[in-house]
């Protein structure tokens, strides 16, 4: 290979010799033999002297002979003595003869490629239309694969207009970003051609191909707004329209800048890796998270909906008219995008409580920022392959946690003015974290840059010590880690506090590892109120006794009683508390009214009988007894059925409560869920089973099922099969793990991998019972070629990873797992696979502490039997 071509060879990103301007893009997909063609024009500005012009392709065979270059400045075209393709760097490098003259310039090409079926670039996804399986082409470029579609410079500061042109088969429905402008059929044959597109960068051109349903509104400013969606669907899409319809109006007043293009169109795909995309004008979505069926949705499928609209939306101002500069700062897209769908939800159903309901994004990322394996929410990308590893928790929940805890130290008001104020001066363009910050910092005159710093640039958090002493009280701030491991980090930290009540009030920033602030309360304190900050907080003996009392005596809000629980159960985790003082606080919210609380607690008493059953079995029996007893109060009040004008949220609740209930093996659970799934199966339209309680009763029967009695598996692969809606062929997935018995664990891990199951869903069905994780995980290695080979490609094999490897609880698993791995990792899971690994370190070490752990039985004991 010619030494000259290494100059270009693994960079992070492409030389700047050349900087798109506009191209002119035709594609023509063939979806019967799932190939493409195309050719593309791109006017370019020639900025620097060179003979090379680099840019980004993958997948595609170019046709060299296509290859022109013309500068607007001579009269002749030139073509390349080479065209050269790196398939390792995803790049294609054009050698001319001569110095390329600068200034502008038009660039043509001609190329083909494959309709895959990886779901990214352009790819195919299939669907039945009258009993016929047909394909769709649709588009998915983010992070880095509109490269795998045409010829481009594909990095998120290279903005440029883009004018495209469909040529379809003329009965199908083809969309991109821009309205059409003109539409030609020849024959069997139809030419589109949409709008030039306002200024974007790639990773946001989107084109789908297919044949649609749809249904429309429109802004009272006239922006028309569709919902696409496989034919018959089209009752599904109405209430995304109408979230979509006033969300933008919300948006438009909080950015104080109107939606960019003339129309939105928001499509339901029914292959698609991830939960949705906001492409430009064309957003497309997982079914699950666009449609809406009132008679066959559960309460949580609504507000899924709701939420994910709500965040592809606000991309279309914080994402696409204001792009990040590169990868690095992918959490101003995605965390900001998090924190703003809250506020829209927010303000069009207040019922939901959805602030509270944010803290469970808090805890996502508290989990993950609590690993030495984690990392910062900016993080360094020095090859395109990995870029998928970060569009986790860490961008999104942490990134809108360090938000939502900004907006609570500068004020509501200051914030937003300080908002509009950026996206009005970045639109159009790429903007970094500093350029942010710098808004909020003119706008509040706090010192937004220093204060932030501390919480973007370095991976974790703190953990607040909390003691009082001599009418005083000491605050002391440790890096938490979920292994009790010793950390260097140190954050400026906002601190809050609430002394006896709500109306007296301090805050304070803790810059220095440790202060002292005078106090003389004789009651309770509650610090980093409502949980507005991103850290966890450990009380004295004396300070946690006093907060257990206010959260009996009903005095905090729902908020802190969350915050107490969530901080209190990381610290056992940690080994910085006994597990008997986790169990006794938890006794603590027997009556607690809150659904996020009640959530929370829910998810946190089925990760203590877990580790519980590893440590020591004896204690299972009374464990679940304790937790059966501390549901009972809720299950009482909010029963199977649900009740005449009850809120959203009890609907929630009823689902998690009773699928918890009766994975603990609570006998009325589990005959009453029984009873009804036969109702169910005699008649599909029983009102004995509403959406709400469908995936609790799934599990009840998985409960049931044995290699001797598997009727209950065999019955609801039957209403698996028969069903078309997504969500609900997703709840069964998610329960069939839920049997005790491996030789049906295996059973159902190998029915993922039949044709049956859509690739995007398998990760459904990873979830299974401590009994079956062992299974799951043979299963796994014995599978690893076929995964790697379909996975392999995209984020979803993270998420096999994680869930596999993750739930086991001894060094021993951990260094066979680590062994497994050594010839057959690859970059996109090396991340995960840490840590998942230090997960398992984790749990291996927080079962010692409770083998160790004197009187716990005791313990476990009287709270199993105590009489309430």
């Amino acid at each position: 290979m010619a030494k000259k071509y290494e100059q270009f060879r693994c960079q992070p990103r492409l030389p700047k010799f050349a900087i798109p301007k506009r191209y002119d893009l035709k594609l023509i997909p063939d979806l019967i033999a799932c190939k493409f063609s195309g050719t593309v024009e791109i006017s370019i500005d020639i900025v620097a002297d060179t003979k090379f012009i680099v840019l980004n392709a993958a997948d595609l065979s170019v046709d060299s002979k296509s290859v022109r270059f013309q500068s607007k400045s001579e009269s002749k075209g030139l073509e390349p003595l080479q065209v050269e393709f790196f398939e390792d760097d995803e790049i294609l490098v054009l050698e001319f003869g001569e110095t390329l003259a600068l200034g502008l310039a038009v660039l043509h090409l001609s190329f083909e490629g494959t309709l895959n079926d990886q779901m990214k670039g352009f790819y195919r996804s299939s669907y039945e239309h009258n009993g016929e399986k047909k394909n769709m082409a649709v588009t998915q470029f983010e992070p880095a694969d509109a490269r795998r579609c045409f010829p481009c410079w594909d990095e998120p500061a290279c903005k440029a207009t883009f004018k495209i042109t469909l040529e379809v088969p003329s009965e199908l429905v083809a969309l991109s970003n821009m309205p059409v402008l003109d539409e030609k059929v020849e024959g069997n044959i139809k030419i589109v051609q949409y709008q030039e597109s306002p200024i974007m960068s790639t990773y946001l051109v989107a084109a789908v191909v297919g044949l649609f349903d749809y249904v429309e509104d429109q802004t009272p400013d006239g922006i028309k707004v569709r919902v696409y969606c496989q034919v018959g669907k089209a009752n599904q899409g109405k209430f995304a329209l109408d979230v979509a319809v006033k969300t933008l109006g919300l948006y438009k007043d909080y950015f104080e800048t109107p939606y960019s293009l003339p129309k939105l169109d928001m499509i339901a795909i029914p292959d698609f890796a991830a939960g949705a995309m906001e492409n430009y004008g064309l957003v497309t979505y997982r079914e699950t998270a666009l449609l809406y069926d009132e008679k066959h949705s559960a309460a949580a499928n609504k507000q899924r909906v709701a939420t994910v609209v709500a965040h592809e939306l606000a991309h279309q101002w914080f994402g696409n008219l204001v792009t990040m500069e590169w990868w690095t700062h992918l959490w101003l897209n995605e965390g900001f995008a998090t924190w703003v769908s809250y506020l829209a939800a927010d303000g069009l159903f207040p019922e939901w409580k959805i602030w509270t309901q944010f803290l469970d994004e808090s805890t996502e990322g508290l989990r993950l920022d609590g690993l030495s394996e984690s990392h910062p929410i900016e993080v360094e990308i020095n090859h395109a392959g990995e870029i998928d590893e970060i569009f986790d928790a860490i961008s999104y929940r942490k990134g809108a946690s360090v938000i939502r805890m900004l907006q609570s130290y500068l004020g509501a008001t200051v914030f937003q003015r300080a908002l509009a104020k950026y996206i009005k001066k970045h639109a159009g363009s790429n903007a970094k974290t500093e350029d942010l910050w710098a808004a909020l910092e003119e706008e509040s005159g706090e010192p937004v840059n220093k204060l932030m710093n501390s919480w973007t640039k370095q991976k974790g958090y703190p953990v607040v010590s909390v003691k009082l002493k001599d009418n005083k009280l000491e605050f002391e701030q440790v890096q938490f880690l979920s292994s009790g491991c010793e950390a260097e980090g140190q954050w400026v930290v906002p601190i809050t506090l609430c002394c006896g009540s709500y109306e007296a009030r301090k805050s304070f920033l803790l810059e220095k590892k440790s202060q002292t602030v005078d106090e003389s309360s004789s009651s309770w304190i509650k610090v980093n109120v409502d949980r507005a900050g991103f850290y966890r907080v450990k009380y004295d003996e004396q300070l946690s006794a006093k907060l257990r009392s206010a959260i009996e005596s009903k005095k905090l809000s729902a908020m802190d009683r969350y915050g107490i629980l969530d901080d209190s159960f990381a610290l056992s985790m940690a080994g910085q508390l006994p597990l008997s003082s986790l169990l006794t606080l938890m006794g603590a919210y027997r009556e607690e009214p809150d659904y996020t609380v009640l959530s929370n607690l829910i998810s946190v008493s089925s990760k203590v009988a877990r580790i519980v059953a590893d440590a020591d079995n004896t204690l299972l029996d009374n464990i679940k007894m304790f937790f059966i007893n501390l549901f009972q109060y809720s299950a009482e009040r909010i029963g199977f059925d649900c009740k005449e004008g009850e809120s959203h949220l009890d609907a929630l609740l009823r689902g998690e409560l009773f699928a918890t209930l009766a994975v603990f093996g609570h006998e009325e659970t589990l005959i009453e869920a029984n009873k009804r799934f036969q109702a169910f199966l005699e008649d599909r339209n029983t009102h004995l089973l509403p959406p709400d309680i469908r995936r609790a009763v799934y599990v009840a029967v998985m409960k049931k099922v044995t290699s001797t009695d598997r009727s209950g598996l065999d019955s609801l692969l039957k209403v698996y099969r028969e069903t078309d809606l997504s969500q609900e062929k997703t709840r069964i997935l998610g329960a069939l793990g839920s049997c005790s018995d491996p030789d049906i664990i295996l059973e159902v891990l190998n029915f993922l991998l039949t044709r049956e199951v859509r690739s995007q869903d398998v990760v459904f069905g990873l979830g299974v019972s401590r009994e079956g994780r062992e299974v799951a995980w043979n299963w796994f290695k014995e599978n690893w070629e076929h995964i790697s080979s379909t996975w392999g490609r995209g984020f979803l094999i993270t998420r096999f990873v994680s869930a596999l490897v993750s739930p086991f609880s001894s060094i021993e698993k951990a260094e066979e797992v680590q062994a497994f791995f050594v010839t057959r990792g690859k970059p996109s899971i090396m991340r995960t696979l840490k840590q998942s690994l230090e997960r398992v370190h984790i749990n291996a070490k927080w079962l010692d502490t409770i083998r160790n752990e004197k009187g716990l039985a005791e313990c476990v004991q009287e709270l199993a039997y105590r009489k309430y």
